[in-house]
């Protein structure tokens, strides 16, 4: 039986491709769940008119993601957080303080696109990736340096 997948189904295909399966698969388990549409003709056509919806919408995402990646370039960023003997830090820099220091710099973005290469728990310069969108990403400069003490 030809079936229209209506998401993302992995080992079986992507989003609006038309795929043959048993019967049974498809009347017991695909279309139920909703992952899958018996692939008449209107079926296909709504399934492809949901493509370039979801296509224009990524492509203005990429494009609101390109414009604060051109905002991030060179951007170093200071987070002073409290040290402990031989320049260790007390915990770690989380993703939280990046995003803080970044609004401090008018640049809003959201924890979750914060990707560290490993922990930062020592005081230096680090690079840290902004993941903006599923094709932009951009590096920053962490200056971790010693709160100064009261």
């Amino acid at each position: 039986m030809k079936v229209i997948l209506t998401r993302d189904l992995e080992g079986y295909g992507f989003l609006g491709d038309v795929i043959e399966v048993k019967r049974g698969f498809a009347n017991n388990y695909l279309i139920p769940r909703g992952y899958a549409l018996p692939a008449t003709e209107g079926n296909v056509k709504h399934v492809q008119e949901i493509l370039k919806q979801k296509r224009r919408k990524l492509e203005r995402e990429k494009k609101k993601a390109e414009e604060l990646a051109k905002k991030l370039e060179g951007v170093v960023v200071q987070i002073e957080k409290p040290v402990g003997e031989a320049g260790k830090l007390f915990g770690s820099v989380t993703a939280a303080d990046v995003v803080n220091a970044l609004k401090e710099q008018g640049i809003e973005i959201d924890r979750k696109n914060v990707v560290f290469p490993h922990p930062i728990r020592e005081i230096g310069l680090y690079t840290v990736t902004i993941r903006l969108h599923r094709e932009v990403a951009v590096e920053i400069k962490v200056d971790v340096k010693p709160q100064e003490k009261e």
